[in-house]
């Protein structure tokens, strides 16, 4: 897509918006690519050198060693990220009232870093691990240190319990569906950033908005197969198109910026 046609993309999105009375944010891995962490299905996602079974419950079960052996680089490489663009656009769409929630597929806390409050994360955070035996929590640091000191599967400190993530993994129900479902059902608009809609039951999420009768804003550098069902489509990268999402709607407005 050329910049003229994200720009008006971008206008035809800002304009739902700031009409809606209920808007929400969907992302997926593809907001956080451009702070380098690579997606899950893309021409250089993460399943096209990994098996997906490695993020399974199945294998945390069967194999502790070599679950935490693949997830202890993925997790390195999500504590190095910071916020891009992308994150800190929606943010600011948020303070300007305009976004009210930010429902998102990811793990990596950069939401929460760029300033996001009420933000609901379907498949959890890895800044957190819990032991499997008794269920005490610990930051992710605790594990990365005792498998850094050989520890592998790190275990609790009060138990001696294997420690995992605080992820959903594959063959795992996303505990929180059903709040992000009903906040799909009273919104008007959704604005979809980064996401194939590809991996349900969190797919659903903006379809219910687009099923009540609200408008589906799509953001997302490759096609997916909702193109054909969203009012706005933008293939474009994410920092480019929510900066001028949010040029648009401070225009829209009447120039509100930060600390207005």
């Amino acid at each position: 897509m050329s910049n003229g046609e994200c720009l008006t993309g971008a206008k035809r999105a800002a304009k739902a918006l700031v009409n809606s009375g209920h808007a929400i944010a969907f992302t997926g891995a593809g907001i956080s690519t451009e702070s380098g962490i690579p997606d899950f299905r893309g021409p250089q996602g993460l399943w096209k050198r990994f098996n997906p079974a490695l993020a399974s419950i199945d294998y945390l079960n069967s194999d502790p060693r070599g679950f935490w052996d693949f997830y202890i680089e993925r997790f390195r490489v999500l504590s190095s990220a910071k916020p891009n663009k992308a994150h800190l656009a929606l943010a600011e769409l948020e303070r300007l009232g305009v976004i009210k929630y930010v429902i998102t597929q990811n793990i990596d806390d950069l939401h929460r870093l760029a300033g996001s409050v009420n933000i609901i994360e379907l498949h959890g955070n890895y800044k957190t691990v819990y032991c499997i035996r008794c269920n005490s929590s610990y930051p992710f640091e605790l594990a990365l240190s005792k498998y850094e000191s050989g520890e592998n599967p790190p275990r609790c400190p009060r138990c001696g319990g294997i420690l995992r993530p605080n992820v959903v993994l594959f063959g795992e129900p996303v505990s929180e569906i059903s709040k992000a479902l009903e906040l799909a059902s009273i919104s008007d608009a959704v604005l979809v950033v980064g996401s194939s809609l590809s991996i349900y039951p969190a797919a659903y999420v903006p379809l219910v908005v687009k099923q009540h009768g609200g408008v589906m804003i799509l953001v997302n550098l490759e096609p997916t197969d909702y193109d054909d069902y969203a009012d706005v489509v933008m293939h474009c990268k994410a920092s480019e198109a929510l900066e001028q999402i949010l040029s648009q709607v401070k225009l829209i407005l009447g120039g509100a910026g930060v600390g207005a």
